[in-house]
């Protein structure tokens, strides 16, 4: 059991770096070529490409096999990976706490909402994949 929480911190934390990195690409890079609103765009699913990406190599090694742990370890994931956009939001970038929650608004352009949603399934679909 603790190798498994072990391993499942490891994936926050990478995940977490991965799409710090990311987002850095996507506003120094995407966003002054084709604009903020096609960047978002851009960015769920390339982001959710490199989440998806991360699970099918960390999670089959967790040993986890069932439908009902693997939605769990997703959930764990779409929690911190929530959690950690919030709070570098407010923290590293000041936003206000009325800013903070706006990336989960797709009504606003932002689409982090469906990326946090996807990666619930995420580890279930890596397992599947694996298992094929």
């Amino acid at each position: 059991m603790n190798d498994l929480l072990l391993q499942l911190a490891s994936l926050c934390v990478l995940l977490a770096a991965a799409e710090t990195l990311h987002g850095i690409f996507r506003a120094a890079v995407l966003v002054p070529r084709i604009g903020k609103k096609p960047a978002l765009k851009v960015a769920i699913v390339s982001g959710s490409l490199l989440a998806f990406a991360l699970c099918w190599w960390r999670v089959p090694a967790m040993g986890v096999t069932a439908t009902g742990p693997l939605l769990g370890i997703g959930v764990v994931l779409a929690l911190f990976m929530a959690a950690f956009d919030v709070l570098l939001g407010r923290w590293l970038l000041k936003r206000p706490w009325s800013r903070a929650f706006e990336d989960f608004n797709p009504a606003g352009g932002n689409y982090l909402l469906f990326g946090i949603l996807l990666l619930v399934f995420f580890p279930w679909i890596a397992v599947q994949l694996h298992a094929a």
